[in-house]
C-alpha cells in the first residue's frame, strides 16, 4: 500500500454537551478510493467539514502531503491540493454549467490572467472548461442554465468545480443523496472514474455503491471510528454489523 497522504490523529470536536468526533484516527492511502460511512448523526459531515478546514478541530491534529495542516485555512488547504464537494449543491442560479466550471478554474489559478478583462473573453479559459464537460456527461448541457439541470447533473457538476485545481485528495460529502437509480448509477461511474486519477475519500450513505467502488471502508459510529478494512472485512466485522449494516 502507498504511503498515507492524509492522517488525522486523535481529531476531536464537540458542541455543547454533544462530541461530534471522539477521537478520530483515519489514514487515506494515496492513490486510493477510501469510503467512510455511518448511521445518521455519527459525525461524518463535521470531521469532513475539520478536514477540510471549514471547521477547526478542538484537539487533534490533520496532516496532509507531509505538512500539518491543522491551522491551515480552507483556500490554503485548497491550494495544497485537498478539495471538498458539499452534501448540499451550492451552485449560482443564473450561470451556465460552463461558466460555474471557467469560474472554477480562474479560482484555482489565483485570479483572471487580466484584471480587467471579461470573463467571456478568456479564451483559453473556456476550451479548458470545455475539456471537463465529456467526463462529467454534460458535454450537451454546456450554455444550460443551473435552473434547467437535474439533481445528479448539478452534482456532477460540484464534482467536476471540485477537480479544477487538479486535487490530490477529494472529500466527496454525500454525491448520491437525494438521487434515484439511474442518476446514481451515473454518479457511480463518475466516481469510479474520477479515482483513477486522484485520491479520494468518499462519505455516502448508499452501502452497495461504497462496497463496489471502495478499496478500504472506514466506520464512523458515535464520533469514532470502530472498523477501517477492506469492503469484505467490514461486511463481516460483528462491531460494524450491530451498529450499523444490522443483522444479516
Amino acid at each position: 500500500m502507498n504511503a498515507p497522504l492524509l492522517e488525522v490523529h486523535q481529531l476531536r470536536k464537540r458542541f455543547g454537551g454533544v462530541v461530534a468526533t471522539d477521537g478520530v484516527d483515519l489514514q487515506v492511502h494515496t492513490g486510493e478510493l477510501q469510503a467512510l460511512i455511518g448511521p445518521n448523526g455519527a459525525g461524518k459531515t463535521t470531521l469532513v467539514a475539520q478536514l477540510a478546514g471549514q471547521l477547526a478541530p478542538d484537539s487533534g491534529r490533520i496532516v496532509f502531503d507531509g505538512a500539518d495542516i491543522t491551522a491551515w485555512s480552507a483556500h490554503r488547504r485548497a491550494r495544497h491540493g485537498l478539495a471538498r464537494s458539499f452534501q448540499i449543491t451550492r451552485l449560482f442560479r443564473s450561470f451556465t454549467v460552463l461558466e460555474h466550471l471557467a469560474l472554477a478554474l480562474q479560482a484555482a489559478a489565483g485570479a483572471s490572467w487580466g484584471a480587467w478583462t471579461p470573463l467571456s473573453r478568456e479564451g483559453a479559459l473556456w476550451q479548458r472548461a470545455s475539456a471537463q464537460l465529456p467526463a462529467l456527461g454534460l458535454h450537451e448541457r454546456a450554455h444550460a442554465p443551473i435552473d434547467t439541470l437535474s439533481h445528479g447533473q448539478r452534482r456532477a457538476l460540484e464534482v467536476g468545480m471540485a477537480l479544477a485545481a487538479q486535487p490530490r485528495l477529494v472529500l466527496l460529502d454525500e454525491p448520491m443523496a437525494g438521487m434515484g437509480p439511474d442518476e446514481s448509477a451515473r454518479m457511480e461511474a463518475l466516481i469510479a472514474k474520477l479515482a483513477r486519477r486522484t485520491t479520494v475519500l468518499l462519505i455516502e450513505h448508499d452501502v452497495d455503491a461504497v462496497f463496489r467502488l471502495a478499496q478500504r471502508v472506514s466506520v464512523l459510529v458515535g464520533g469514532r471510528i470502530i472498523a477501517s478494512a477492506s469492503p469484505e472485512a467490514v461486511r463481516r466485522d460483528p462491531l460494524v454489523i450491530a451498529a450499523y449494516l444490522g443483522q444479516e
